[in-house]
């Protein structure tokens, strides 16, 4: 509960910075948006010409654009503000104070600063799942709705974990623009359901950065389509990369040149 009293501190400090200027915050918001509808639109032209992608119809589609989008909120919201501020921490020596103070440093590393206009993106994106299920006339079952939420869970822990070991590369790299472009590169292809892919970068898409079990397997479990071996994978994964990012983590901790060493 300490923690999350933090977390509460830091996010209304982080909200009322940005009403500051309210016009920009409903602006930003706009043109989340935007975007999303963009999104829509592009994935819409295959469609002009086919019934499916894949095996998966429109709305399916959507609500994996939904997921993707979702996602995206999650990212720029908490977790590439908190890459940036320990990049900045570290360069000028700042990260001591990170260190010293009486928490968890991974903690407040990687969740203290927050974008909250970027959370537009999460509601939107659960809007777009809801209008989905009613194109489809599908009412989900407690059991597929209770998998979803526990798929999310999972999900949140592999983009968190990916993240928290790119932070950890900061202690030996000045930038890690490449690192973050290389991974929005293979998370655009979460845009579309993994299943469409074929051979070994289907393969690179689920396993080796499993943007499979953030977009496609999620909207699978809330459609009754994901069977147990795939489930079960999810969670391996999503607890193996917890568990290793937290090692990389301890491990870079180890390396950092403080500002007073």
């Amino acid at each position: 509960m300490r923690y999350v009293r933090l977390l509460g501190i830091f996010y209304k400090y982080s909200f009322l910075s940005e009403l500051e200027y309210r016009v920009e915050f409903l602006a930003n918001v706009f043109m989340n948006v935007f975007w999303l509808a963009w999104a829509i639109v592009s994935v819409a032209i295959f469609f002009l010409h086919t019934d499916r992608l894949g095996d998966w119809s429109w709305p399916e589609v959507l609500m994996v654009v939904a997921l993707f989008t979702l996602f995206s909120g999650v990212m720029e919201a908490l977790l590439r503000p908190n890459v940036g501020a320990v990049l900045d921490q570290i360069r000028d020596g700042t990260f001591d104070f990170v260190l010293t103070k009486p928490v968890n440093a991974q903690f407040i590393a990687s969740l203290r600063n927050i974008v909250i206009w970027r959370l537009s993106d999460v509601i939107i994106g659960l809007a777009l799942i809801v209008y989905a299920l009613r194109q489809m006339d599908i009412v989900p079952t407690m059991g597929q709705i209770a998998l979803f939420v526990l798929m999310l869970f999972a999900a949140t822990a592999i983009v968190y974990s990916l993240w928290l070991m790119m932070v950890s590369l900061a202690f030996w790299f000045v930038k890690l623009d490449n690192f973050t472009e290389l991974f929005y590169g293979f998370y655009e292809a979460g845009r579309y359901p993994v299943t469409i892919y074929r051979g070994i970068i289907r393969a690179v898409l689920t396993f080796v950065v499993p943007i499979a079990f953030v977009t496609t397997f999620p909207a699978s479990a809330l459609l009754g389509r994901i069977d147990q071996t795939t489930t079960m994978i999810g969670f391996a994964l999503a607890i193996g990369l917890f568990v290793i990012s937290n090692r990389v983590w301890t491990f870079a901790l180890k390396h950092y040149s403080s500002a007073s060493s």
